[in-house]
């Protein structure tokens, strides 16, 4: 992973791309802003130029067409024509941490990102994470194979009995009963 915290110039991500190794992800650190975009098109281009597999902004992108032609993944918070609006003190650890939401992360985390977005996660856990996901992911499956089959999943995760102990012991997450049940679509 490569992470750079943005602060108004291109010249961090340019940094960043001097240390790329397969597979890297530029993760770009804008403070989760809403009134600029700090990766457009030539930034996108560069990345791909030095072998970032992909790029993902706690912020805005601009260039969307052009970012969708190049081919590379980039994911953000959302588009925004204005670049970036003032030129702010470069922290001299701007390339060790990004933080994007509630993560911070570092060269060392990965990320994984799909359609739906993207999860970090800690390189030494990747396999019991990776582990946990592929149940999940196959019990989903499973479920959504019984749906098609003309089994709700209603029946399948004992809805019924779920709504009659819970009138028993109000405080029932419908969580624990999915645990108990084996139908985990909530993880």
């Amino acid at each position: 992973m490569l992470p750079a915290r943005h602060v108004g110039s291109v010249d961090v991500f340019l940094e960043a791309y001097e240390t790329t190794r397969p597979d890297d992800v530029l993760v770009v650190d804008n403070g989760g802003r809403l009134d600029e975009a700090c990766v457009g098109d030539l930034a996108v281009l560069e990345a791909q130029a030095a072998g970032v597999a992909g790029v993902v902004i706690w912020g805005l992108h601009r260039d969307t067409a052009d970012i969708r032609a190049i081919g590379l993944p980039v994911f953000s918070t959302g588009a925004l024509p204005t670049g970036p609006l003032s030129l702010r003190e470069r922290p001299a650890d701007a390339l060790t941490s990004a933080t994007v939401g509630d993560w911070t992360v570092g060269a060392t985390d990965l990320v994984f990102a799909d359609d739906d977005g993207v999860l970090f996660a800690p390189a030494d856990r990747a396999d019991e994470l990776l582990t946990l996901a592929e149940t999940i992911r196959d019990t989903e499956r499973r479920q959504a194979e019984r749906i098609r089959a003309g089994h709700t999943l209603r029946a399948h995760v004992r809805f019924d009995a779920y709504l009659a102990e819970r009138r028993e012991t109000p405080t029932l997450t419908f969580r624990h009963h999915l645990r108990a049940v084996g139908g985990a679509i909530e993880e």
